[in-house]
């Protein structure tokens, strides 16, 4: 079976408000014990890891019973806020049953336009990651608007995994999905559509096969996604896309297995698996 030679030392990982919640609005709690436990397991390792989630208005939106969401921004910050408190409160629970530190940083896009800013998240995440605790990373969906040109917003959670990922020097981005990586065609459409097991190059034609929003929960799509990794083949770094119904993936990933989709630019021969 062929394998990919990928070194992690710091390692991104990134997990989609469809696979944190189920179709019923609520969360999915086995998966983010694993997830945790996944995690967990890296940092006993000697990994230095990052989780960013999305999920703060879709956690809301189950938490009130909502069945619809609501598409005035104040609602959706009121809900982000409802959310990112409950999600947070999971996470903890979670990560400390396998004696897991933690810490939260919400982020806006301001924070990378501004050299100072930025340089203050920086000293953050190093500081977190140099005593082994996991950043858990979501935009300040209480504060970012999307308002005419004002740029506050990543709008999803996608291409903000990438800029953190690219910013703090990562090896490797993990982005867990609802899909099992990148096909040639939309497989909900197209059933003979296949897997594409790496991509070294994103251009006009591979955003023409990508398509079509997320679900009510989310906000992204495989256009986003293409985005994030857009940012990372240019920052010459790599990213696996793959599903997130199980979080172990995470291991068969690092250990070189064929899963997802592996974009990577960089020769192979000058990839080695640590």
């Amino acid at each position: 079976m062929q394998t990919r030679e990928i070194n992690t030392t710091r390692i991104v990982v990134k997990i989609g408000t469809s696979s944190l919640i189920n179709q019923s609005g609520r969360l999915n709690l086995r998966t983010i014990d694993q997830l945790a436990f996944v995690l967990s397991t890296l940092c006993g390792q000697n990994k230095q890891v990052i989780l960013v989630s999305s999920g703060a208005i879709g956690v809301g939106l189950g938490e009130l019973k909502l069945t619809t969401r609501p598409t005035d921004i104040s609602a959706q910050q009121a809900l982000a806020a409802i959310g990112q408190s409950k999600l947070l409160t999971v996470f903890n629970q979670r990560f400390d049953h396998y004696n897991q530190q933690i810490g939260q940083i919400l982020l806006t896009h301001d924070v990378f336009d501004f050299p100072t800013t930025k340089q203050h998240v920086m000293n953050t995440f190093d500081r977190l990651l140099e005593r082994q605790v996991v950043p858990i990373v979501n935009e300040n969906d209480s504060v970012a608007v999307d308002e005419l040109d004002h740029k506050t917003t990543f709008g999803d959670n996608d291409q903000l995994s990438a800029m953190v990922a690219k910013n703090t020097a990562a090896d490797l981005l993990i982005m867990l999905t609802d899909t099992d990586g990148f096909y040639d065609a939309n497989p909900l459409t197209h059933p003979e559509a296949r897997l594409i097991s790496r991509i070294t190059t994103i251009d006009e034609t591979t955003y023409a096969v990508a398509g079509g929003k997320g679900s009510m929960y989310g906000t992204g799509g495989m256009v986003t996604k293409l985005r994030a990794a857009d940012i990372m083949l240019k920052a010459n770094q790599q990213m696996v896309l793959a599903s997130g119904s199980d979080p172990s993936i995470i291991f068969d990933i690092l250990d070189g297995k064929p899963v997802g989709t592996w974009f990577a630019s960089q020769p192979k021969e000058v990839l080695k698996h640590g």
